[in-house]
Protein backbone atom coordinates (compact mmCIF):
# COMPACT_ATOMS: atom_id res chain seq x y z
CA UNK A 1 0.00 0.00 0.00
CA UNK A 2 1.61 3.86 -0.83
CA UNK A 3 -0.23 7.05 -0.53
CA UNK A 4 0.43 9.54 -2.45
CA UNK A 5 0.24 12.48 0.08
CA UNK A 6 0.74 16.41 -0.55
CA UNK A 7 3.68 17.71 1.75
CA UNK A 8 2.83 18.40 5.49
CA UNK A 9 2.47 22.26 6.44
CA UNK A 10 2.53 21.09 9.77
CA UNK A 11 5.82 20.90 12.36
CA UNK A 12 6.97 17.57 14.11
CA UNK A 13 5.59 19.62 17.02
CA UNK A 14 2.33 20.66 17.83
CA UNK A 15 0.78 21.34 21.49
CA UNK A 16 -2.73 20.72 21.98
CA UNK A 17 -3.12 24.48 23.42
CA UNK A 18 -4.10 25.38 26.85
CA UNK A 19 -7.35 27.00 27.12
CA UNK A 20 -7.65 30.00 29.42
CA UNK A 21 -10.98 30.89 30.23
CA UNK A 22 -13.21 34.46 31.45
CA UNK A 23 -14.87 34.23 34.93
CA UNK A 24 -18.16 33.05 33.18
CA UNK A 25 -16.64 30.13 32.17
CA UNK A 26 -16.09 30.99 28.21
CA UNK A 27 -13.26 30.32 26.68
CA UNK A 28 -10.91 33.36 26.36
CA UNK A 29 -9.86 33.86 22.66
CA UNK A 30 -7.68 36.91 23.04
CA UNK A 31 -5.18 35.82 25.80
CA UNK A 32 -5.38 31.70 23.65
CA UNK A 33 -4.41 33.75 20.62
CA UNK A 34 -1.59 35.89 22.26
CA UNK A 35 -0.84 31.96 24.10
CA UNK A 36 -0.80 30.21 20.53
CA UNK A 37 1.48 33.21 18.45
CA UNK A 38 3.79 32.53 22.06
CA UNK A 39 3.80 28.87 20.90
CA UNK A 40 4.50 29.21 17.24
CA UNK A 41 7.24 32.17 17.51
CA UNK A 42 8.67 29.07 19.59
CA UNK A 43 8.62 26.37 16.62
CA UNK A 44 5.47 24.65 17.56
CA UNK A 45 2.48 23.86 16.01
CA UNK A 46 -1.38 24.30 17.70
CA UNK A 47 -3.31 21.47 18.35
CA UNK A 48 -6.13 23.42 19.72
CA UNK A 49 -8.96 21.67 21.19
CA UNK A 50 -7.19 18.70 22.41
CA UNK A 51 -7.29 17.23 25.96
CA UNK A 52 -4.94 19.50 27.79
CA UNK A 53 -6.81 22.35 26.05
CA UNK A 54 -10.16 20.89 27.93
CA UNK A 55 -11.94 20.50 25.13
CA UNK A 56 -14.87 18.28 26.09
CA UNK A 57 -16.03 21.03 29.13
CA UNK A 58 -16.47 23.30 25.77
CA UNK A 59 -19.34 22.98 22.87
CA UNK A 60 -18.96 22.92 19.62
CA UNK A 61 -20.08 26.55 18.83
CA UNK A 62 -17.78 27.79 21.44
CA UNK A 63 -15.05 26.00 19.99
CA UNK A 64 -16.13 27.06 16.14
CA UNK A 65 -16.37 30.43 17.33
CA UNK A 66 -13.17 30.49 19.28
CA UNK A 67 -11.05 29.28 15.96
CA UNK A 68 -12.54 31.62 13.85
CA UNK A 69 -11.09 34.18 15.87
CA UNK A 70 -7.87 32.77 15.94
CA UNK A 71 -7.56 32.64 12.11
CA UNK A 72 -9.09 36.08 12.33
CA UNK A 73 -6.58 37.02 14.48
CA UNK A 74 -3.42 36.21 12.11
CA UNK A 75 -2.87 32.56 13.59
CA UNK A 76 -1.23 30.32 10.77
CA UNK A 77 -3.95 27.71 9.80
CA UNK A 78 -1.14 25.67 8.12
CA UNK A 79 0.28 24.87 11.40
CA UNK A 80 -3.10 24.22 13.33
CA UNK A 81 -4.68 20.81 13.95
CA UNK A 82 -7.80 21.41 16.03
CA UNK A 83 -9.51 18.70 17.77
CA UNK A 84 -13.29 17.80 16.27
CA UNK A 85 -13.97 14.69 17.15
CA UNK A 86 -17.12 14.22 19.98
CA UNK A 87 -19.76 10.94 21.09
CA UNK A 88 -21.74 13.21 18.20
CA UNK A 89 -21.64 12.40 14.34
CA UNK A 90 -22.96 15.42 13.86
CA UNK A 91 -21.32 17.56 16.32
CA UNK A 92 -17.86 16.09 15.00
CA UNK A 93 -18.94 16.90 11.36
CA UNK A 94 -20.00 20.40 12.36
CA UNK A 95 -16.42 20.83 14.39
CA UNK A 96 -14.39 19.29 11.09
CA UNK A 97 -16.40 21.26 8.49
CA UNK A 98 -15.57 24.55 10.12
CA UNK A 99 -11.83 23.54 10.34
CA UNK A 100 -11.86 22.60 7.15
CA UNK A 101 -13.09 25.81 5.93
CA UNK A 102 -10.80 27.78 7.86
CA UNK A 103 -7.69 25.90 5.63
CA UNK A 104 -6.64 24.03 8.92
CA UNK A 105 -3.88 21.83 7.96
CA UNK A 106 -5.55 18.48 9.99
CA UNK A 107 -8.15 18.19 12.35
CA UNK A 108 -7.48 15.69 15.38
CA UNK A 109 -10.01 13.17 15.95
CA UNK A 110 -11.33 11.41 19.04
CA UNK A 111 -13.02 8.18 18.06
CA UNK A 112 -16.40 8.38 20.05
CA UNK A 113 -15.47 7.72 23.36
CA UNK A 114 -18.59 7.30 25.42
CA UNK A 115 -20.04 3.67 25.18
CA UNK A 116 -17.10 0.81 25.82
CA UNK A 117 -16.22 -2.51 24.16
CA UNK A 118 -17.42 -1.54 20.71
CA UNK A 119 -16.57 -3.09 17.80
CA UNK A 120 -13.73 -1.95 14.90
CA UNK A 121 -17.17 -2.02 12.83
CA UNK A 122 -18.44 0.39 14.59
CA UNK A 123 -15.51 2.60 15.10
CA UNK A 124 -15.09 2.15 11.42
CA UNK A 125 -18.53 3.53 10.90
CA UNK A 126 -18.21 6.38 12.83
CA UNK A 127 -15.45 7.71 11.23
CA UNK A 128 -16.57 7.07 7.91
CA UNK A 129 -20.07 8.61 8.13
CA UNK A 130 -18.12 11.56 9.37
CA UNK A 131 -15.99 11.95 6.59
CA UNK A 132 -18.39 11.18 3.74
CA UNK A 133 -20.62 14.05 5.74
CA UNK A 134 -18.01 16.77 5.66
CA UNK A 135 -17.31 15.26 1.96
CA UNK A 136 -14.63 17.91 1.43
CA UNK A 137 -11.06 16.34 -0.51
CA UNK A 138 -9.14 18.54 1.72
CA UNK A 139 -10.15 17.11 4.72
CA UNK A 140 -6.87 15.49 6.60
CA UNK A 141 -7.74 13.60 9.55
CA UNK A 142 -5.36 12.59 12.19
CA UNK A 143 -7.14 9.77 14.35
CA UNK A 144 -6.66 10.36 18.17
CA UNK A 145 -5.56 7.43 20.01
CA UNK A 146 -5.83 7.89 23.57
CA UNK A 147 -6.80 4.58 26.02
CA UNK A 148 -6.09 5.86 28.88
CA UNK A 149 -8.98 7.93 29.09
CA UNK A 150 -11.51 6.86 26.31
CA UNK A 151 -11.15 3.29 27.23
CA UNK A 152 -11.06 2.21 23.76
CA UNK A 153 -8.03 0.84 22.15
CA UNK A 154 -7.72 1.65 18.20
CA UNK A 155 -6.43 -1.61 16.79
CA UNK A 156 -3.84 -1.83 13.79
CA UNK A 157 -6.61 -3.54 11.53
CA UNK A 158 -9.19 -0.89 12.03
CA UNK A 159 -6.03 1.72 11.05
CA UNK A 160 -4.83 -0.02 8.38
CA UNK A 161 -8.64 -0.29 6.84
CA UNK A 162 -9.43 3.09 7.10
CA UNK A 163 -6.28 4.42 5.43
CA UNK A 164 -6.73 1.61 2.93
CA UNK A 165 -10.40 2.82 2.38
CA UNK A 166 -9.41 6.33 3.00
CA UNK A 167 -5.77 7.30 1.65
CA UNK A 168 -5.64 10.94 1.08
CA UNK A 169 -8.07 11.80 3.83
CA UNK A 170 -6.98 9.35 7.25
CA UNK A 171 -3.56 10.62 6.94
CA UNK A 172 -1.86 9.81 10.42
CA UNK A 173 -2.68 9.76 14.12
CA UNK A 174 -1.53 10.78 17.68
CA UNK A 175 -0.67 8.25 19.80
CA UNK A 176 -1.05 8.65 23.35
CA UNK A 177 -1.20 5.13 24.24
CA UNK A 178 1.50 5.01 26.30
CA UNK A 179 2.71 1.80 25.12
CA UNK A 180 5.90 2.38 22.78
CA UNK A 181 5.46 -0.96 21.25
CA UNK A 182 2.24 0.16 20.27
CA UNK A 183 3.18 3.00 18.97
CA UNK A 184 5.96 1.20 17.40
CA UNK A 185 3.74 -1.37 15.85
CA UNK A 186 1.67 1.09 13.66
CA UNK A 187 4.91 3.16 12.43
CA UNK A 188 6.85 -0.42 10.99
CA UNK A 189 2.87 -0.96 9.38
CA UNK A 190 1.51 2.73 7.88
CA UNK A 191 4.27 4.80 7.83
CA UNK A 192 5.88 3.38 4.99
CA UNK A 193 2.79 4.15 2.90
CA UNK A 194 3.52 8.04 3.96
CA UNK A 195 1.09 7.83 7.30
CA UNK A 196 2.29 10.21 10.05
CA UNK A 197 2.40 9.29 13.33
CA UNK A 198 2.64 11.36 16.46
CA UNK A 199 3.79 10.61 19.99
CA UNK A 200 1.55 11.76 22.26
CA UNK A 201 4.51 12.69 24.89
CA UNK A 202 7.46 14.19 23.79
CA UNK A 203 9.44 11.70 26.30
CA UNK A 204 8.82 9.21 23.26
CA UNK A 205 10.13 11.89 20.69
CA UNK A 206 13.38 10.50 19.89
CA UNK A 207 12.29 7.03 19.61
CA UNK A 208 9.39 8.32 17.31
CA UNK A 209 11.62 9.61 15.08
CA UNK A 210 14.13 7.17 14.71
CA UNK A 211 11.25 4.56 13.96
CA UNK A 212 10.36 6.60 11.05
CA UNK A 213 7.31 8.77 12.84
CA UNK A 214 6.98 12.19 12.20
CA UNK A 215 6.74 13.84 16.02
CA UNK A 216 4.89 14.45 19.05
CA UNK A 217 1.53 16.44 19.98
CA UNK A 218 2.12 17.01 23.78
CA UNK A 219 1.00 18.51 26.91
CA UNK A 220 4.01 20.09 27.97
CA UNK A 221 4.81 21.63 24.40
CA UNK A 222 2.64 24.55 25.93
CA UNK A 223 5.16 24.99 28.48
CA UNK A 224 8.24 23.91 27.20
CA UNK A 225 7.85 24.77 23.19
CA UNK A 226 11.32 25.69 22.18
CA UNK A 227 13.47 23.28 23.62
CA UNK A 228 10.98 19.94 22.32
CA UNK A 229 11.12 21.88 18.83
CA UNK A 230 15.28 21.75 18.81
CA UNK A 231 15.13 18.00 20.00
CA UNK A 232 13.04 17.49 16.71
CA UNK A 233 14.99 19.51 14.53
CA UNK A 234 18.38 18.49 15.60
CA UNK A 235 17.55 14.61 16.55
CA UNK A 236 20.74 13.63 14.68
CA UNK A 237 23.02 16.09 16.50
CA UNK A 238 25.62 13.83 19.03
CA UNK A 239 24.00 15.54 22.34
CA UNK A 240 20.57 14.67 21.42
CA UNK A 241 19.73 11.57 23.85
CA UNK A 242 21.11 14.48 26.67
CA UNK A 243 18.72 16.95 25.34
CA UNK A 244 16.21 14.33 25.12
CA UNK A 245 17.08 13.93 29.03
CA UNK A 246 16.49 17.15 29.88
CA UNK A 247 12.72 17.20 28.12
CA UNK A 248 12.23 14.02 30.38
CA UNK A 249 13.19 16.02 33.39
CA UNK A 250 10.87 18.26 32.52
CA UNK A 251 8.01 16.89 32.23
CA UNK A 252 8.66 14.68 35.25
CA UNK A 253 7.92 17.58 37.51
CA UNK A 254 4.74 18.48 36.06
CA UNK A 255 3.70 14.85 35.84
CA UNK A 256 3.59 15.49 39.29
CA UNK A 257 0.32 17.41 39.20
CA UNK A 258 -2.49 17.09 37.51
CA UNK A 259 -1.25 18.62 34.18
CA UNK A 260 -3.38 20.83 32.97
CA UNK A 261 -3.88 22.99 36.70
CA UNK A 262 0.17 21.91 36.94
CA UNK A 263 0.94 24.06 33.20
CA UNK A 264 -1.96 26.93 33.98
CA UNK A 265 0.45 27.45 37.26
CA UNK A 266 3.58 27.74 35.12
CA UNK A 267 2.05 30.02 32.58
CA UNK A 268 -0.30 32.19 34.91
CA UNK A 269 3.45 32.55 37.13
CA UNK A 270 5.32 33.37 34.16
CA UNK A 271 3.39 35.91 31.87
CA UNK A 272 2.10 37.11 35.24
CA UNK A 273 -1.14 37.03 34.50
CA UNK A 274 -3.18 34.87 37.36
CA UNK A 275 -6.81 34.28 35.00
CA UNK A 276 -4.57 31.68 33.70
CA UNK A 277 -5.12 29.85 36.94
CA UNK A 278 -9.02 28.61 36.21
CA UNK A 279 -9.74 25.29 34.58
CA UNK A 280 -13.34 24.09 34.18
CA UNK A 281 -14.71 21.86 36.39
CA UNK A 282 -14.57 18.85 37.33
CA UNK A 283 -10.89 19.85 37.02
CA UNK A 284 -9.84 22.36 40.10
CA UNK A 285 -6.90 24.30 40.48
CA UNK A 286 -3.86 23.12 42.41
CA UNK A 287 -3.57 24.59 46.02
CA UNK A 288 -1.16 27.02 46.96
CA UNK A 289 1.00 24.41 49.12
CA UNK A 290 0.97 22.87 45.52
CA UNK A 291 1.48 25.48 43.42
CA UNK A 292 4.39 26.41 45.63
CA UNK A 293 5.87 23.41 45.61
CA UNK A 294 5.65 22.92 41.60
CA UNK A 295 7.28 26.68 41.07
CA UNK A 296 10.36 26.09 43.48
CA UNK A 297 10.79 22.87 41.72
CA UNK A 298 10.91 24.69 38.14
CA UNK A 299 13.14 27.05 39.82
CA UNK A 300 15.63 24.24 40.87
CA UNK A 301 16.11 23.48 37.33
CA UNK A 302 16.31 27.05 36.22
CA UNK A 303 13.52 26.28 33.77
CA UNK A 304 11.54 29.46 32.40
CA UNK A 305 9.36 30.87 29.67
CA UNK A 306 11.38 33.46 28.11
CA UNK A 307 8.68 35.55 25.89
CA UNK A 308 5.69 34.67 27.33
Amino acid sequence: MTITLHPSTLPAVLSPVLTPFKADGSPDAKALLKQCQWLEANGVGQAVFGTNSEANSMSAPQKMSTLTALVEGGLNPAHMMPGTGATSIDATVSMTRHAVNHKCAGVLMLPPFYYKDVTDDGLFAYYSEVIQKVGDAALQIYIYNIPPVTKITLSLSLLERLVKEYPKTVVGMKDSSGDWAYTESVIKLLAPAGFRVYAGSEVFLMRTLRAGGVGCISATANVNPKAIADVATNWHAADADQKQADLDQVRAIFSQYQMIAGMKTAVAHFSKNPEWLRVRPPLMQLNPDQQAKLLSELQKINFSMPGL
